[in-house]
């Protein structure tokens, strides 16, 4: 773990700690294994480098995670759309699913990660792309067309304060405050 500390500045260790909800620990261990994602000759340069998606979804919080590639995209400040990751991103990856972040932190990029098409709301496509994660779409258990359709009311009609079809941020952080196990379920561990 030394190397890895000697990698990060003193002054940038500290910045990231300010600006994360990650110990000085955790954010050595969040370098090691960031730089660990980079060809060896690169990990040197781990912080000015970016690290492509396919290496990300190969850490095993990821793996199995059935909206993988959505927190790739909602972490990723990739300006060429690839979805890589800096090691910034990947810090505040780790931060908002640690267990000190905030319940208006987790909810906050949880809604993020389930508005599929990023208009800001939940709509009945999100909705229905959220259950097929969630149930595994595609596999033996697929819910049929009038159960996904009674489950996205059931869900509409538990969320949708305004009543305008679709769930807003402060609707669905209504709904996660009233819910203990969201916060705790929603996590990445180091």
């Amino acid at each position: 773990m030394g190397g890895a500390g000697s990698l990060l500045h003193r002054e940038a260790l500290s910045e990231y700690q300010e600006l994360t909800f990650l110990s000085k620990q955790e954010i050595l261990l969040a370098y090691k294994r960031f730089s660990e994602l980079l060809p060896k000759e690169q990990r040197d340069n781990a912080c000015s480098l970016r690290v492509p998606k396919s290496r990300i979804l190969t850490l095993p919080e990821l793996r199995a995670n059935p909206f993988q590639h959505r927190i790739c995209r909602v972490f990723s400040t990739s300006e060429d759309g690839d979805d890589s990751m800096s090691f910034e991103d990947f810090l505040d990856m780790l931060s908002a699913f640690s267990d000190s972040a905030t319940p208006e932190i987790k909810s906050h990029y949880a809604f993020r990660i389930f508005d599929f098409d990023e208009d800001g709301t939940l709509s009945r496509k999100d909705l229905e792309k959220l259950v097929n994660c969630l149930t595994g779409q595609g596999e033996e258990v697929s819910l049929s067309n009038a159960e996904m359709e009674q489950l996205i009311e059931n869900i509409l009609e538990e969320s949708d304060i305004d009543k305008d079809g679709t769930i807003n941020l402060s609707e669905f952080q209504h709904v996660v405050s009233r819910s203990p196990d969201f916060v705790s379920s929603f996590k990445i561990v180091l």
